[in-house]
């Protein structure tokens, strides 16, 4: 079985869709293996997009990531990251297809309501990243 990180954003928490997002990952047959509702600090949100900091956009994404609580979920399923990454659909809502998370609910970016690992690997290291007891409460 495969662990895969979601992280269901501030605007995705503000406008009430937690419970849609769990229930489709739920439906497809993904198992919550851990979940957490946190305010994520600008600091960590920086180190999680540090493959962005030279793009103009930075601070907009920072911003909107640490706007208010997060919902922080490791799924668990049989190819959970490829699974995850299909039902959230592409980074940009607008080239998002209908029927994934961002094309039915996304905005425009920075607001694309979700985030999933791309990869195994990206999933181990950003699951120690947003579960490791050194910043939460």
């Amino acid at each position: 079985m495969e662990k895969t990180l979601v992280i269901i954003k501030p605007e995705g928490v503000k406008r009430g869709l937690v419970g849609e997002c769990i229930s489709r990952f739920e439906k497809k047959g993904l198992a919550i293996k851990q979940l957490a509702v946190k305010q994520i600090p600008a600091e960590l949100a920086k180190i999680h997009y540090a493959h962005l900091a030279d793009k103009p956009f930075f601070q907009g994404i920072i911003d909107a990531f640490t706007a208010s609580e997060v919902v922080l979920m490791i799924l668990e399923g049989e190819c959970a990251v490829a699974v995850v990454r299909k039902m959230i659909g592409a980074t940009n809502p607008l080239e998002a297809e209908p029927g994934t998370i961002r094309g039915d609910f996304g905005g425009a970016l920075p607001y694309n309501i979700i985030h999933a690992s791309d990869s195994v690997e990206s999933a181990e290291i950003e699951i120690k990243r947003f579960f490791s007891d050194s910043w939460q409460d």
